[in-house]
């Protein structure tokens, strides 16, 4: 009898060329890649010196989402020479070596982490990797994603393969119902807070249980997004009857037979009975609350109504060194209530949270409110497509009523890498994935939580138990 397998290790199997030594190194055949303007200038540069052409260009796609402006009338100019720079770049090498493009006025244009998917250009079974840590989204549609560097980009135009190290495998069982305002962001927000912020590294997560299986395809992605924030290199689930439905008549998605021969194929992408993991965690799903971030790092968080920790109960003298600095550049005092926190700004964007979906749970917060007088408020929508959705429900005059900014697609603040960026001693509200020092401006301050989160504490004026805004009328 064949020996029972994990997923991690059905996805490896499947696309091994051959092994290359003792010590888990394997020739790794890549099926797609995601390439946008920021990460592949230099890989480009090598295939040029070189004079090497892509391998496969068909299996790579363009997209142009880190450095344009999301000001809410899109033009091609871009705001400062560097980043037109990089986009006329990545046009010149898009058409030189026979690769799709996004670019910034297309009508599929967004971040490439909601562009990808979205467009069918990920499927159940394939392996990923581009030039984004955040690649391991794709885990959500059966896929296995994972972000590469500069060189390894090149590496992968040139041959469609990479040397790749086997990853020790972690299960993460998610079980129980989720109380009200509890969201996908909540759970992998605990997870990360749980395990630390290099909980996961070596290791690839898979994620699984019945709370899983009830959250929707977009819910899903949010997990696999920020699986990549505990260390993980890769985080994938296996797909289901949803992940199908959601794939189903995607522009890019197998047709008529080919689809049904896919399916058949992508019905086995699970771990199988008896398979061993290098580490299980366990979380219940009914012991969650909404969850915020006061520090520094994507594992300083706690739920909404607890408190700023102090420093000084803390025993390990190191962590207690890093609560102390994150305090600081937070400028928060220990025992303060995590819902007495002004905010400055709040930000509603990113491949972590700025699907469909995302935004309605936005709209149903902020229907008949306005933003708090002192607060600028931002919604950047995913993709092209889904701020055009969202105009055709509606949502964006709700968000417009209530005194949002109604903008275009891209990263825009995530990583303030535009115009979009936030002066020092700012302090926002965040839907996105990372709150390191500066991660939104130099000396801005980050508090990371779900889009409805950051929709109530947008109209509060301070950080906000989205459970107790709710019960207000």
């Amino acid at each position: 009898m064949p020996r029972p397998r994990t997923l991690y290790e059905k996805h490896i199997d499947s696309h091994t060329v051959c092994k290359l030594d003792d010590q888990g190194h394997v020739l790794l055949y890549i099926d797609r890649q995601v390439a946008n303007e920021y990460t592949s200038p230099q890989a480009f540069s090598g295939l040029r010196d070189a004079g090497r052409s892509v391998w496969r260009p068909a299996s790579v796609l363009g997209v142009v989402d880190h450095v344009n402006p999301t000001a809410p009338d899109r033009v091609a100019a871009m705001p400062d020479a560097g980043g037109a720079l990089q986009v006329s770049y990545f046009a010149d090498n898009c058409r030189d070596f026979g690769i799709e493009l996004f670019d910034v006025l297309d009508k599929r244009q967004g971040i490439e982490h909601v562009v990808a998917p979205e467009q069918g250009f990920i499927l159940p079974g394939m392996v990923v990797a581009a030039g984004d840590s955040h690649t391991t989204t794709y885990g959500a549609l059966g896929a296995f994603g994972f972000g590469i560097g500069t060189s390894e980009i090149e590496h992968l135009l040139a041959t469609q393969t990479l040397v790749y190290k086997r990853l020790r495998s972690m299960l993460v069982n998610v079980s129980g119902e989720l109380r009200p305002g509890v969201t996908a962001k909540d759970i992998i927000m605990a997870l990360i807070q749980r395990i630390g912020a290099s909980g996961a590294t070596g290791y690839a997560i898979e994620f699984a249980g019945p709370t899983i299986d009830a959250l929707s395809v977009e819910a899903r992605m949010t997990i696999c997004n920020m699986a990549v924030e505990a260390g993980a290199r890769g985080a994938f689930m296996a797909p289901d009857e949803k992940v199908y439905a959601y794939l189903k008549n995607k522009p890019r998605a197998p047709r008529g037979m080919l689809w049904n021969q896919a399916l058949e194929r992508w019905k086995v992408l699970h771990t199988d009975p008896g398979a061993r993991f290098d580490r299980e965690v366990q979380l219940n799903a009914q012991d969650l609350a909404p969850m915020v971030t006061w520090g520094t790092s994507p594992d300083q968080a706690a739920p909404i109504d607890q408190r700023v920790p102090d420093p000084a109960l803390e025993s390990d003298p190191i962590r207690r060194q890093d609560l102390q600095r994150a305090l600081r550049y937070m400028g928060l005092v220990p025992g303060t209530r995590l819902i007495d926190i002004p905010i400055s700004h709040a930000f509603i964007g990113s491949c972590t949270n700025a699907r469909i979906e995302d935004l309605r749970e936005a709209a149903q917060m902020v229907a008949g409110r306005k933003v708090a007088p002192h607060v600028r408020a931002m919604i950047v929508p995913g993709s092209t497509q889904v701020r055009d959705q969202a105009q055709a429900e509606g949502l964006a005059q709700i968000f417009q009523d209530a005194g949002f900014e109604w903008r275009q697609s891209g990263c825009s603040m995530c990583l303030a890498m535009n115009d979009d960026v936030l002066a020092p001693g700012d302090r926002c509200a965040s839907s996105t994935n990372r709150n390191f020092e500066g991660r939104q401006g130099a000396g801005a301050r980050t508090h990371l939580m779900s889009p409805a989160m950051v929709a109530a504490a947008a109209i509060s004026g301070h950080l906000t138990d989205i459970r107790m805004l709710s019960q207000e009328t």
